[in-house]
């Protein structure tokens, strides 16, 4: 009962979810009912439901039929009016249609051409895109045709970018892009090519890049004016940077200029002799350098340029510092040289100035230093080869002039100028040798004898080249002679043309007045102490030099020293340094012509007394000659062409100074005294009689009468005669036979054989005893000879006495 009310109770939930619920959704509810027992049950509820339902639709119906009723007349009549609308819609749609295919068929026209003009906007829009990448893409072209590199470079930057990006993806873009890589590595490895090109170049041509430096600098040193570089005329090197700044946009043709090779064509320039010297910028182009540096700094590898310039410069600065082999041989040699090094470091000085950072002032200090070591080596090894002082002095104006030129671009060239004080040195000591062998053709060629002038010009001539001041000589009248030879004029002038020689050494080397006259002065004084006098020593010394010569030396030194003065107011001139300055040097050319004159002097001793000497051979003396009977004997032959040798050399010494004419002769007479006293002695002499004594003393007293007659002027009273007292009181001894007075007055200041020597007289007493003993075979027999025999023997005893009590 219970499961009864329950059921219909489900039912009556279902029916009424049914009626509220819409039909889509009552799927679930009919599933309830058909899974459940009772749906027979449930299917008699629902008829039941539906009878309900239709019972109140009856009664709604009927409720409003008469409603119904009308309207379904109205309905009817309206049907009629519907048919006349329908035929008139029929109509119309008819017309409708008619007039609507004319419509469609512009409509379609109208949608065609809009389909068009969306394409022609589209692929004008496309093309927008497109052309400048064609545009840009045949400019690439063209720019690479024309080499211009750099532009092309920015260029293919510009259209990988900004222009293919826009464009889209094409297939020309696409086959663009692929050929974008290549073209940069064609532009890369192209602007390699001709930087290798201008590295090549400017190695070839460095020389004429520095020739054309320093003849810039030669004439501006030469036109006084304020230096300036090669490239330094600042408004080119400005307007360089200016161009380079300007292409960097790549709107232009590559920095400088577009040609490709290195060096630019000067000769025209060159064969106007009025233009100004073409600078170096003139003649090299560095647009590769530029172009290289651009395109890859473009490209990212800037360091990498960078490094392999650098490189490549070293390694050209290795092959540029290292000289030809016979560099020395001429000037040239060294003038390519310097040339090559002065074109180096210009281009890298314009380098520097005209790129940012390519090289910097480090670089290229220690590229200048790594030059300036090599330069001096390479210098001092090959200069010490020049034995031409006109070479060196040209060189040292080249160095000059080479340093002159790099110290204008702002390198530093202390060392050079430090290398050239090294080299005056040896500057100095080839001109010594130089001025040796001309001082040595002086002597040669000079014929030692006084200068004849005959007219006012000739002496005129000889005083402009000499300073002689001699009043006395002037009022002569013409013809007269200078008192020296050809030999003092040419020296003096020699002289002065080693001081202008070595003062052209020292012109330019940024050195004091000082300096420069101190410098000249030890030069001089080398020249005057070692070269001259060697040549003088050699003059005097050379064989076959007359006594006539020697006094000329004497006469020309004398000159000479007394012009000493004059050449020091000659190097105080020319270098405007008072003589008197504190420390300045003082020339030794009085001790040097002193010295030739004293050697000339001694010369004259020692010739002359060969000169005797050789007379003094021809002695023939008969020693065993007796006692003339009577009448006077005749001097020697000998001695009387002696005295006449003297008397005509001692007036030849009138022009010397009267001491050393006055010692000449004292010591002619001294020499031969001495060597007759040395025929009296000689050993090989063992016997002398008395005849030969006298002839001796009568050849002594023809010396003391030449000596009497005053040969040489100058001499006090009889002092010329004292040369001859020892054998005047050794002859007299003998030839008066006073042993007593000798023997009792020997060792007194009054005795009147001071002179003779004890030892001397005994040797000649023996000779003549044994002369005596010899003599006469029967002497023992005569008592005069016996007694003449025991006195000389007495003699002679007391003679040895005397000689061992002095002894003790």
């Amino acid at each position: 009962m219970a499961t009864s009310v329950e059921t219909a109770a489900e039912h009556e939930r279902i029916l009424r979810e049914i009626e509220s619920t819409d039909t889509n959704c009552i799927g679930p509810t009919l599933r309830s009912v058909y899974d459940g027992q009772e749906h027979g049950l449930f299917m008699d509820k629902l008829d039941v439901r539906i009878r309900n339902h239709d019972r109140e639709i009856e009664k709604m119906c009927n409720h409003h039929f008469q409603g119904f009723v009308d309207s379904i007349t109205e309905l009817l009549k309206v049907r009629g009016e519907a048919q006349k609308l329908k035929s008139q819609v029929t109509d119309t749609n008819r017309r409708l249609q008619d007039d609507g295919k004319d419509l469609c068929s512009s409509m379609e026209e109208l949608q065609q051409c809009r389909v068009q003009q969306r394409n022609i906007a589209t692929t004008i829009d496309k093309l927008t895109h497109c052309l400048p990448v064609l545009e840009m893409y045949s400019r690439l072209q063209e720019q690479m045709r024309a080499k211009r590199y750099y532009p092309a470079l920015r260029t293919l930057e510009k259209l990988e970018q900004t222009c293919l990006p826009r464009a889209g993806q094409y297939r020309f873009c696409s086959i663009m892009a692929e050929n974008t890589p290549k073209l940069r590595t064609q532009i890369r490895d192209t602007a390699m090519t001709q930087l290798r090109d201008f590295l090549e170049s400017i190695r070839k041509h460095s020389d004429k890049i520095g020739e054309t430096a320093i003849k810039q600098a030669q004439l501006q040193r030469s036109l006084d004016m304020q230096p300036r570089g090669l490239f330094g005329r600042r408004s080119r090197k400005e307007v360089a940077a200016a161009a380079m700044v300007t292409d960097s946009d790549g709107q232009g043709g590559s920095p400088v200029s577009e040609q490709d090779s290195g060096i630019l064509d000067v000769e025209d320039e060159e064969e106007e002799e009025d233009e100004e010297v073409p600078g170096a910028q003139d003649l090299v182009d560095f647009s590769p350098v530029y172009r290289c540096l651009h395109i890859y700094t473009v490209l990212g590898l800037r360091d990498v340029f960078e490094n392999y310039y650098r490189k490549q410069r070293r390694k050209q600065a290795r092959l540029v510092l290292q000289p030809h082999s016979n560099m020395h041989e001429t000037l040239e040699g060294y003038r390519r040289y310097f040339n090559q090094i002065v074109g180096f470091f210009v281009v890298e000085d314009h380098v520097l100035h005209t790129t940012q950072g390519l090289v910097n002032r480090a670089y290229v200090e220690e590229l200048w230093e790594l030059a300036l070591s090599k330069i001096i080596a390479a210098l001092r090894t090959h200069s010490s080869y020049c034995d031409n002082p006109d070479l060196v002095l040209d060189l040292k104006n080249l160095i000059v002039l080479f340093a002159d030129t790099l110290q204008g671009y702002g390198f530093p060239v202390s060392q050079l100028f430090d290398m050239l004080l090294e080299m005056r040195e040896q500057y100095g000591e080839i001109l010594l040798k130089r001025w040796n062998l001309t001082f040595r053709q002086v002597l040669d060629q000079d014929n030692f004898s006084p200068i004849p002038v005959s007219t006012e010009q000739e002496y005129r001539h000889y005083t402009s080249q000499f300073p002689l001041q001699d009043p006395e000589l002037e009022k002569l009248t013409f013809p007269k002679k200078l008192p020296f030879s050809e030999f003092v004029p040419k020296v003096y002038c020699l002289i002065k043309e080693f001081i202008y020689a070595c003062l052209k050494y020292s012109e330019d080397l940024h050195l004091s007045s000082t300096e420069v006259d101190d410098m000249i002065r030890k030069s001089t004084n080398l020249l005057l102490t070692r070269t001259l006098s060697n040549c003088l020593q050699y003059a005097i010394k050379k064989k076959n030099v007359g006594l006539a010569e020697l006094v000329q030396v004497i006469i020309n030194t004398t000159h000479l020293e007394q012009s000493c003065h004059f050449l020091e107011e000659f190097i105080s001139n020319i270098t405007n340094v008072p003589p008197d300055t504190v420390n300045a040097t003082k020339l030794y050319g009085t001790s040097t012509f002193k010295d030739a004159r004293h050697a000339a002097e001694a010369e004259i001793y020692t010739s002359l007394n060969a000169k005797i000497d050789q007379f003094l051979q021809l002695a023939d003396y008969d020693w065993m000659a007796p006692v003339p009977g009577g009448g006077t004997q005749d001097t020697s032959d000998y001695l009387i062409d002696l005295i006449a040798f003297l008397r005509s050399t001692f007036s030849v010494f009138t022009n010397l100074p009267g001491k050393v004419a006055q010692t000449a002769c004292m010591s002619a007479c001294k020499h031969i005294s001495t060597s007759l006293m040395q025929l009296l002695l000689e050993p090989e002499v063992r016997q002398i009689s008395m005849g030969a004594l006298q002839q001796l003393y009568t050849d002594v007293k023809e010396c003391e009468s030449f000596a009497r007659a005053g040969p040489v002027a100058g001499f006090q009273g009889d002092t010329l005669l004292l040369a001859f007292s020892d054998l005047r009181q050794l002859l007299d001894l003998f030839t008066q036979w006073d042993w007593s007075t000798y023997l009792a007055d020997y060792g007194k200041p009054s005795c009147k054989y001071l002179r003779v020597n004890p030892h001397s007289a005994l040797a000649l007493l023996e000779k003549m005893k044994e002369t005596s003993r010899k003599n006469n075979m029967f002497a023992q027999f005569r008592k005069t000879d016996r007694d003449r025999q025991r006195l000389i023997d007495t003699i002679i005893k007391q003679l040895r006495n005397l000689i061992a009590q002095h002894h003790t």
